[in-house]
């Protein structure tokens, strides 16, 4: 069977979608891959292909127990025997699953980077043939990463402790050029064929509000716009759940989605979106990873997120079937604020070294100022996202909110400045 017959035998498509070939290739060939594709791209084909024809076990590594549970669903409901090994399941699940590992039940198994070195799971791993090993959301071992995991930085002990190296591919929707390096140099990846996808998605249209009230400006962007297939984040479980009562009480059929819900309540809401039965999710970032729905019309962020890698991540989760799909910020100063709150006073339960977190922290400073100066730009915005991650920009786009209008003075640079303790 070939990559093509694979991917139409198992995901109904007739061809792969740009670098996914290329990609699933290289693995074949017994070559350390690094892809850095945004949301949208299909990463996620870019290694299943492959551990469907490989002869072993492909290993997952992924840092979110709800990202495992939608994609080893995914698979599940595709026909591929595969299973996720987390917090989630009880002592005597993970035993069930680890000894269906080591029987050779699965070809896909998906792990949270602290069970690596753990001797139940490493006993599991020797007792197979490990072909591949995959490291999701890769930007994760990189202090400079968005989301720094120090367990991930366990996975080339793990690989160095198997009977056999495997194949080893890192793939990550969003990382800087300095990120990308740690990468290869962390996980130890050799001579890995990098490709880059591009962060350029026409379809998506990025503006920047600064309305006076914002739930009246997204009520009014959702009249213009009804019957169409929407996301509205929010920056907390508290406005969540606001703004999602608010909605109901509107008339909208909007849905909710964080956290702090019953598992229960979450898968059911994420189904009903999915199906189209509601078509308005409103969520924290806990809701978007790995979910595959096409026909998303707008993104509209409530709160300005943290930094620019969470946000284009986010946003991109709109226009995935191609057409074009609005992507809307709502900025207030207040949101300033509350992010540099929350990176003062929050605490990475995985760094025990004072000195490691203050680093961190101010990465994280150094990153909400970038995306601060995103909601404050005149210029194109698309071109400020672009030059970001490394890439070309344009200096006028045409279809970005900057550039399709006149240009509006707006100084938000005191309170900024106060913010930051500049002045």
């Amino acid at each position: 069977m070939t990559a093509l017959e694979c991917l139409k035998r198992y995901y109904g498509y007739d061809s792969f979608r740009g670098g996914q070939e290329t990609l699933v290739c290289a693995i074949l060939s017994g070559n350390d891959v690094l892809g850095i594709m945004p949301t949208g791209a299909g990463k996620s084909v870019c290694f299943q292909v492959p551990a469907l024809m490989m002869s072993g076990v492909t290993i997952v590594v992924s840092p979110l127990i709800s990202l495992m549970k939608d994609q080893v669903g995914a698979l599940t409901r595709l026909g591929v025997p595969a299973a996720f090994v987390n917090s989630s399941l009880s002592p005597q699940q993970a035993r069930v699953t680890l000894e269906n590992m080591r029987n050779g039940a699965y070809k896909l198994i998906y792990a949270a980077p602290e069970r690596l070195l753990t001797n139940d799971f490493l006993s599991s791993a020797l007792s197979c043939d490990v072909s591949l090993l995959t490291a999701d959301e890769a930007h994760c071992i990189s202090q400079w990463g968005h989301d720094f995991r120090p367990s991930y930085a366990k996975i080339p002990e793990f690989i160095a402790k198997l009977n056999r190296r495997p194949v080893v591919a890192a793939f990550t929707a969003s990382a800087t050029v300095n990120v990308r390096a740690d990468i290869v140099d962390m996980l130890g990846l050799s001579a890995p064929a990098v490709l880059t996808t591009g962060f350029d998605r026409k379809n998506l249209r990025f503006e920047v509000w600064r309305p006076e009230n914002k739930f009246s400006a997204l009520t009014g962007y959702l009249e213009d716009n009804k019957g169409l297939s929407g996301i509205i984040y929010c920056s907390t479980r508290s406005a969540v759940e606001d703004v999602c009562r608010r909605l109901r009480h509107c008339g909208y059929n909007a849905l909710r989605y964080h956290a702090g819900l019953e598992d229960e309540v979450r898968h059911s809401n994420q189904e009903d979106f999915l199906r189209d039965e509601a078509g308005l999710m409103v969520a924290t970032n806990a809701f978007g990873m790995g979910i595959d729905k096409p026909d998303v019309s707008f993104v509209i962020h409530y709160n300005m997120p943290g930094n620019l890698e969470n946000y284009y991540q986010e946003a991109g989760r709109a226009g995935r079937d191609g057409r074009q799909a609005d992507c809307i910020l709502l900025y207030s100063g207040r949101d300033v604020q509350t992010n540099m709150w929350l990176i003062n006073n929050s605490r990475n339960e995985e760094i025990n070294d004072a000195e490691v977190e203050a680093v961190c922290k101010e990465r994280d400073r150094r990153r909400l100022r970038e995306m601060t100066s995103y909601c404050a730009s005149s210029d194109c915005l698309r071109g400020y996202i672009l030059k970001y991650f490394g890439e070309n920009r344009p200096n006028y786009c045409g279809s970005c909110g900057n550039c399709a209008s006149e240009p509006v003075n707006v100084s938000i640079i005191d309170l900024v400045m106060r913010i930051f303790g500049r002045k």
